[in-house]
């Protein structure tokens, strides 16, 4: 009997950046509505930070994986993305 693959795990790192993203421009919405409090503003302000860095740590360690992925002898030869 053939095995099937296990479901995709929630906590996969693209997943993960997915729901941060999606998360964040939730954040941005609301903020930009002017609907929030004060302090709903500052707790909303402090989450899109928090995702932000995780967004672009992420975002860093996928870069590192595709230079490794490049050249793995040489990763520091790799050339930067463009920032754009």
């Amino acid at each position: 009997m053939a095995k099937t693959p296990p479901p995709p795990k929630d906590d996969h790192p693209v997943a993960d950046f997915e729901r941060s993203l999606d998360e964040l421009e939730q954040l941005v919405q609301k903020l930009e509505s002017g609907d929030l409090s004060l302090d709903e503003s500052l707790k909303a302000y402090e989450r899109g930070i928090a995702l932000y860095r995780g967004c672009h740590g992420a975002l860093e360690q996928a870069e590192l994986r595709v230079r490794m992925l490049s050249d793995p002898e040489n990763p520091d030869s790799a050339v930067p993305f463009d920032e754009r």
